[in-house]
């Protein structure tokens, strides 16, 4: 027979006050001990949560991962510059015939890239929401090129820019350089057949080209000017200083400029031609 246990009331106040100290140790998460142990007890971790119930990622020293650095963006590079002044060649006539076929650039193509060709560069560039620079790079030449179609060959080797006058009668018979300063032009004619036609420019009022019928006295491949000390490519003196020559700034200027009294020619290649062929003694007609 057990013998019961009676406790008493401040016993039994006692034991229900630890009871609830210890449940309330529970539920806040703190640290409690077992009755008559050293052992401590594990806290229990109640994790907050996002008004979707949904729980937010521990901020615990160790717990959080290291957000991954943003990844900068590359620098974009600037297109590659094809072609610029001063450079010559198939690649800028290419260039002035497709410039030419969308209306930005107003004369027959040279091969030579100047202030005119930058110009219509330029123009193209701005036309079309591209930086207005005036060089001819790879953004520029693939739009260029998306919006023409490939040149002929007449349209990258016209004969001139302007019609080819009619030729004075002096120059139907016999070699000679027919030059028309109305027209603008200068025909190749070999017994009154023209085998070539170009473009020419001359003297200004202060220094005119002299007018009349003369014969070529003196070829000169590298010349250079002894008074303005100025290239004069392939010249061909007729009279005096006067010569037919290439010119470089009319090849780059256009009729903007003006010779000192010479005959210019802006097209490199055909000048070049026409030198081989051109002998000493054929004759030079200059008239209106």
């Amino acid at each position: 027979m057990r013998a019961s246990v009676t406790h008493t009331p401040v016993i039994r106040a006692s034991l229900a006050a630890a009871a609830a100290l210890a449940l309330i140790g529970v539920t806040a998460g703190c640290t409690a001990q077992a009755a008559g142990s050293d052992e401590k007890v594990p806290p229990v971790r109640i994790s907050p949560t996002t008004s979707a119930g949904q729980d937010k990622p521990s901020e615990e020293a160790g717990d959080a991962k290291p957000s991954a650095s943003p990844t900068a963006s590359a620098t974009p590079k600037k297109p590659k510059v094809l072609m610029a002044r001063g450079d010559t060649g198939g690649k800028v006539r290419e260039l002035q015939a497709r410039l030419r076929a969308l209306k930005h650039f107003g004369r027959a193509p040279t091969g030579y890239y100047g202030s005119v060709t930058a110009a219509a560069v330029s123009a193209f560039q701005g036309a079309h929401g591209l930086p207005r620079t005036g060089k001819t790079d790879t953004a520029t030449w693939r739009k260029l090129r998306s919006l023409t179609d490939t040149p002929t060959r007449d349209e990258l080797y016209p004969p001139t820019t302007l019609p080819v006058a009619k030729p004075d009668p002096r120059c139907m018979t016999g070699r000679v350089l027919c030059i028309s300063k109305k027209s603008r032009t200068l025909s190749w004619i070999v017994n009154g057949k023209v085998l070539s036609s170009m473009d020419v420019r001359f003297g200004s009022q202060y220094t005119p080209t002299r007018e009349g019928t003369f014969s070529v006295y003196w070829k000169s491949r590298h010349h250079v000017s002894t008074i303005y000390d100025t290239p004069m490519p392939y010249a061909m003196f007729f009279s005096g200083g006067q010569a037919v020559h290439y010119s470089a700034d009319f090849a780059a200027r256009g009729y903007s400029g003006a010779s000192h009294g010479c005959v210019n020619v802006r097209d490199e290649g055909k000048i070049a031609n026409l030198f081989a062929q051109v002998r000493t003694g054929d004759r030079v007609v200059i008239y209106w």
